[in-house]
């Protein structure tokens, strides 16, 4: 699967994953398929999260990206894990290009209409919109819709079962991310069955 996209419609929910043991990675896989979600984020932001890239790439459905991408280093660890799509909080030419030319779908996070019409200009039409909640919400990404009537969004930040149907209501936004879905402290406990469970929920949202 090379288009993002594609990744972006397969659910209204893209879990963003902190994992802390890799032992834990393809039981969590599996329990987020099982609840109907098939994108899923893993944050490069614990030492064993290119390892559970590699053992969540295994799970029948599951569609493993990394996040917090930050620099080409960090997108070159994630190509060799075996990520198939990518998700950086801001915009970077250079993860841009890398993503490019390895041919692996992107994700970038923007912020404000000046980001966005650069990531515009580079080609792209989807986009990570982060932070969130703090960066204006749905007003902005309404407002948004008129001069950038192309582009399409994935909010991720502040997002949460209160206000995640809020923005899937958006024309212009084709899912959402966030972090309630399983948390570290779920993961820790080995609450599969409450994992499933809240994907299911986040799976029928929209």
């Amino acid at each position: 699967m090379t288009d993002i996209a594609a990744i972006l419609k397969l659910a209204p929910v893209i879990p963003v994953l902190t994992i802390a043991r890799v032992e834990d990675a393809r039981r969590l896989a599996e329990a987020l398929v099982a609840g109907g979600l098939f994108a899923l984020e893993v944050t490069l932001r614990t030492p064993a999260a290119l390892d559970a890239i590699r053992a969540m790439a295994d799970v029948k459905g599951a569609v493993v990206g990394a996040g917090t991408v930050l620099n080409a280093t960090d997108f070159a660890a994630a190509h060799e894990a075996g990520a198939r799509f990518i998700v950086t909080p801001g915009l970077s030419d250079r993860v841009i290009a890398d993503a490019g030319a390895a041919g692996t779908p992107i994700l970038p996070g923007i912020a404000t209409a000046t980001e966005l019409m650069r990531g515009l200009d580079l080609g792209l039409a989807h986009f990570k919109f982060f932070p969130a909640e703090q960066a204006g919400g749905g007003s902005m990404l309404k407002a948004f819709a008129g001069p950038f009537a192309a582009a399409r969004f994935c909010p991720t930040g502040g997002v949460t079962t209160g206000n995640a149907s809020s923005y899937l209501s958006l024309p212009n936004v084709l899912c959402v991310g966030g972090s309630w879905i399983a948390t570290p402290e779920q993961i820790a406990a080995g609450d599969w069955a409450g994992i499933t469970a809240r994907a299911g929920a986040a799976a029928s949202l929209g």
